[in-house]
């Protein structure tokens, strides 16, 4: 991530394996998003389609000060909505409620449970030739430092249940699927210190 001017400019990028029932596939993601100095944020490029970085979750990966401030006074359940993580223009609906919160590679964070469901009328990812029909529930936690407002751990559960068809037919199947994802910001190894003579640690001397 970056400043530019009064905007910050976030760029993902993931590499991962797509483990399937004809072997294993490998993948890149890219995602670039723009916060701009309201707060809101802007898709300046999406190649993410099994919606894996960071960037493309139902999250911010930055708050704005007030957003911050509202999080850290929530104190019982308020409404919100959120684009489905799985796509299809699904959009869930639920509540927002204070989770527990605690340090994150060392910072402190707020941490906000989520809940919503909604439909969802569309391909699978990754196949688009798979059609659901259906309903989708999301449950988890997000955690927001508190000096700077990132993201720095996601916990979700996506339940969805729905009707299966491939593309071109009209025949149908239950489905039932869960995924469970969960993102964490790894602390930064620091680097070793040069070893002293004798095989002693060089390090400098605390006053």
């Amino acid at each position: 991530m970056r400043e530019e001017g009064k905007s910050w400019r976030f760029h993902a990028h993931a590499r991962y394996t797509r483990i399937g029932p004809d072997g294993n596939d490998r993948g890149e993601a890219d995602f670039v998003q723009i916060q701009l100095p309201d707060g809101s944020f802007e898709d300046r490029s999406d190649d993410d389609p099994d919606f894996l970085t960071i960037l493309n979750q139902p999250f911010a990966v930055r708050l704005d000060a007030a957003t911050l401030r509202d999080l850290r006074a929530l104190r019982g359940r308020v409404p919100f909505s959120a684009t489905s993580p799985l796509g299809a223009e699904s959009v869930l609906r639920g509540f927002l409620r204070p989770g527990t919160g605690g340090p994150i590679s060392g910072r402190p964070t707020v941490a906000v449970r989520f809940e919503a469901e909604g439909t969802m009328n569309g391909p699978l990812p990754g196949d688009t030739t798979a059609l659901v029909t259906g309903n989708i529930r999301m449950d988890g936690t997000a955690y927001y430092a508190l000096e700077s407002a990132m993201l720095m751990a996601l916990r979700v559960t996506l339940t969805l249940d729905a009707q299966l068809a491939q593309s071109g037919t009209a025949a149908a199947v239950p489905l039932h699927i869960v995924y469970v994802r969960s993102i964490r910001v790894a602390p930064r190894t620091p680097p070793r210190a040069p070893l002293a003579k004798g095989d002693g640690t060089a390090a400098r001397a605390t006053p």
